[in-house]
C-alpha cells in the first residue's frame, strides 16, 4: 500500500467483527511499531497485546474511551527507568510519550495492510489497567489501541484544508 493512500484511508474504528487477529500479524505490527523514530534512541517501549477474553473484558470495563469490543487491545508502555538512565529527566517525561505516539502511528498504518482497523485510546483508569495486567511501577502506560477487523464503515469527520492550517515563515493568526 502506498503510504499517502494509507494515511488517507486510516480512520478510527469503533466497531469490530468477532474475528481473532492472528498472533503472527500482531508480531508484525509490533515490528512496525518499533521501527518508529525514537528520541535519543531510547526505545523504551513495550507492546502488551491483550487477546484473552476475560482480560479484555476487564480492561474494557476500566477504559471508557474503548468501544466496539475489539478482539485485541494493545497497551503501549514505556520503561521510565531505562528512559531516565539513557536520556535523563526530559526523555523520561517527553521522549517516551513522543516515541509511543510515533510507534502507535506506525502500527496503526501497518494495520491497514492486514485489513485491520484501530483506534487510539487515552481515557482509561491507569491504576486498574496496571493491576489487571500486572504492569510494573517503573513502566508508564502511554496509550491503549483497539485492534480488529472493522465492522461497517467508519464515521469520518471532516478535516480542514491543508492550505488553511499550514503557514510559512511566520505564524498567521486568524
Amino acid at each position: 500500500m502506498e503510504i499517502l493512500k494509507a494515511i488517507e484511508q486510516r480512520h478510527s474504528i469503533r466497531s469490530f467483527q468477532e474475528k481473532k487477529v492472528p498472533k503472527e500479524v500482531l508480531i508484525k505490527l509490533a515490528d512496525a511499531a518499533q521501527r518508529a523514530p525514537s528520541a535519543s534512541n531510547l526505545q523504551a517501549w513495550k507492546f502488551l497485546f491483550v487477546t484473552e477474553d476475560a482480560l479484555r473484558e476487564k480492561v474494557d470495563f476500566f477504559s471508557p474511551g474503548l468501544s466496539g469490543k475489539p478482539p485485541v487491545i494493545l497497551v503501549i508502555c514505556s520503561d521510565m527507568e531505562k528512559a531516565l538512565k539513557k536520556g535523563g529527566e526530559n526523555s523520561k517525561i517527553y521522549g517516551c510519550m513522543m516515541d509511543a505516539s510515533m510507534a502507535a502511528e506506525n502500527l496503526m498504518l501497518a494495520a491497514l495492510e492486514y485489513g485491520l482497523g484501530t483506534c487510539a485510546i487515552k481515557s482509561y483508569n491507569d491504576t486498574a489497567i496496571r493491576n489487571i495486567l500486572n504492569i510494573p511501577e517503573e513502566y508508564r502506560i502511554e496509550a491503549l489501541i483497539s485492534i480488529g477487523y472493522p465492522k461497517g464503515e467508519p464515521r469520518c469527520p471532516a478535516r480542514p484544508k491543508a492550505e488553511d492550517i499550514a503557514f510559512f515563515n511566520t505564524f498567521e493568526k486568524e
